[in-house]
This record gives C-alpha cells, structure tokens and sequence, in this order.
C-alpha cells in the first residue's frame, strides 16, 4: 500500500473514522515543516470543518510561520472559523512574530461589528509583538486609523509606546489620547518605582519577606500594563526586588515574561530568585523552561518546584523524551514530588495510547 501523503492526511483530520482522525493528527504532530505547509493550505482552500480542525492543530505545534494564515481566518464568512481562528492565535501568543501583528493590526480600521472588534482586540492585546505595528499606525496618513492605533495602545498601555506618543503629539487626531496614554503610563511607572523603592528600605528578614508579599499585592492589580517595567527590574541589585518581580510576573501570567524569567532561573545567584522564577514559570506553563526545570531536579530547594511546573506544562508532548524519569521518579521518597511525577507519567501515557491507536489503524 503506497504511503500517503501528508496533504491527504492533513485532509483526514475531519475523517469519519476515528482511527483515520488520529493518524492524521499523529502524522501533522511529526511531520515538521511540510505538515505545517500542508495546514496553511487547508486554512486557505479547506472546508469550515478542516480549517476549523487545521487551525486547532496549528496552535498545538505553535510554528509562528502559521500566523498570518490564521490571521485570515479571522474575516471568514463562518463565524465558527472565526472563533478557531481566534483561539489559535490566543494559544500561540508568545511565538507570533511581527508579521502576524501588523496583519492583525491592519484588520482593526475594517471590522467594525461590536463583537469582532472586541475579539480582535483582546487578541492584539494577547500578543506582546503588537505595540510595534499599532506604534506605526499612530503616523499612518488616514485620522481614523491613527484613532484606532491609539485607542488600542490606550487599553493595552504598555511602557513600550511611550515614544510613539510623544511623537504623535503633533497629530491633531490622537493628541488628546496621547497626551491622557502618556499620564495613565507615567503614574504607572511611578507607582511600581515607588513601591519597589521602598521595599529596598525594609530591614529585617521576617520584615522584608511581609513587605515583599504586600508590595505584590498592592501591585498585582495593575495587570499586564506592569509587564515590561517588571522585566526591567528582574535585573535589580536588590534580591527582595527580583523576587517580588519575579512573584508579580508569575501571577500576572504574560508570555513575554517567559526568557527573562528562564535567564533569573538560570543564573540569579539567590536561590529565592530562583524559587519564585520557578514558580513563576509554572505559573504561565510554558514549555520553553523544560531543560531548566529538568536541571533543578537534584538541586533540593527547587526540585518540588521544578516538578510543579513540569506538571503545569500545558504542551505534555514537550515532556515526551523523558517519560522514562518521571515513571522514576513516581517513587521518589518526597511524596509531592512523586505525586508531579504521576501526573505527567500519566498524562504521557494517555498520549502514547493514542498514538498507538492511530497506528493500528495505519496498519489495518
């Protein structure tokens, strides 16, 4: 029986057998850079059903050369494709690239129904590439797109567009948001520098960890705004103050947290910086992390954290090379550890079982 082609298997995703379905799920999971062409072809020329099925996919791999393809989605006559659409960009956030942004941002002057411009501009707001193109879009010739770039970087307030506000003060279309943004932005800062300045000033151990935890509290309510001057102070020479960042990034839960966050893990030479990174990063769930927290293991402080996050990693088949260490480790003498260790043992067995079931049914 000649091997099929992985466009054919692509087209199988919405097969009426279900052995034929996870063959073809399989086969786009380990087909690389070919299933993921095969996938753009099928948001391009496929059915609702397969483009609905090729968007779900494509946000379990997360190859950001997918973007600008789901991005087009988002105007399809079918609102149900619209929504996979949606949710696959939503899931792939932290690897989109510029180019999938600016091809969102390019939709915001032409949808104008209530509940398309509010979908697009949660997903805009999802995505930390997006300040640049809306920063562009402050200059484009046409007010009313300068209007809506600014209207959106006005929700989305990131210490980012700083700049570009200042540059566009000349605009008479946006002056009046620019110069309300570049307030809102400054009381910001100034309320974050002034919070973590003053937990500098605390002394004592059991006071400066009580400070820590209501300096996050009072900070936390400021959301995803914070996100980028945070990050700035992961790099502070206070170890009290990279904590509290790192604890604030955790809770807040934004992709673009991710690799300064994996850099403090990696080389902070404070071992609470570590903790609170590691807790942080569990937090968000990312995969990128893997290796690091795989390092931790042996490093006592840290294992049970480690293994936390390992457990909170939403992409399980990331975890696959090591199943043989967590089926290990199920009877680790800590029983938190070895509980972590369960979970994802059976998380990656639930999934070796159905590629075993695809596999049977290519041999039938």
């Amino acid at each position: 029986m000649p091997k099929e082609s992985i466009e054919t298997l692509v087209s199988e995703l919405i097969h009426e057998e279900e052995w034929r379905r996870m063959r073809a799920t399989a086969a786009c999971v380990a087909g690389g850079p070919r299933a993921v062409q095969a996938l753009i072809e099928a948001l391009r020329s496929g059915l609702p059903d397969l483009k609905k099925e090729a968007a779900a996919m494509l946000a379990r791999i997360k190859d950001p050369h997918a973007g600008v393809a789901l991005v087009v989605l988002l105007d399809h006559e079918d609102d149900a494709v619209r929504q996979a659409g949606a949710t696959a960009l939503e899931q792939m956030a932290g690897v989109l690239d510029t180019n999938t942004a600016a091809a969102l941002v390019a939709l915001l002057p032409r949808i104008q129904e209530g509940a398309a411009k509010q979908r697009l501009a949660h997903l805009i707001g999802a995505i930390p590439t997006a300040v640049a193109p809306l920063c562009e879009m402050l200059n484009h010739p046409d007010p009313d797109n300068q209007v809506a770039a600014a209207a959106m970087l006005d929700q989305l307030l990131d210490p980012r567009s700083v700049d570009a506000f200042i540059e566009a003060m000349g605009q008479p279309a946006v002056r009046d948001v620019a110069v309300e943004t570049l307030k809102k932005l400054g009381a910001i800062r100034e309320r974050i520098d002034g919070a973590l300045n003053a937990l500098r000033e605390v002394e004592g151990a059991s006071e400066r960890e009580e400070a820590r935890m209501s300096t996050v509290i009072e900070l936390l309510g400021i959301g995803r705004p914070s996100v980028e001057i945070l990050i700035e102070y992961l790099e502070d020479d206070d170890w009290l103050v990279r904590e509290a960042a790192a604890d604030l990034l955790g809770k807040i839960g934004d992709v673009r947290a991710v690799e300064p966050l994996m850099n403090r893990l990696a080389h902070d030479k404070d071992t609470g910086v570590k903790e609170l990174s590691i807790k942080a990063l569990g937090l968000i769930g990312d995969a990128r992390p893997t290796q690091l927290y795989l390092e931790a293991i042996p490093i006592r402080p840290l294992r049970v954290y480690a293994m936390e996050a390992l457990a909170k990693i939403k992409d399980v088949a990331a975890l696959r090379p090591y199943k043989e260490l967590f089926d290990q480790l199920r009877a680790d003498r800590d029983g938190l550890v070895a509980y972590n260790a369960g979970l994802i043992a059976d998380k990656l067995e639930a999934l070796s079982g159905m590629d075993s079931r695809a596999q049977e049914g290519t041999e039938e």
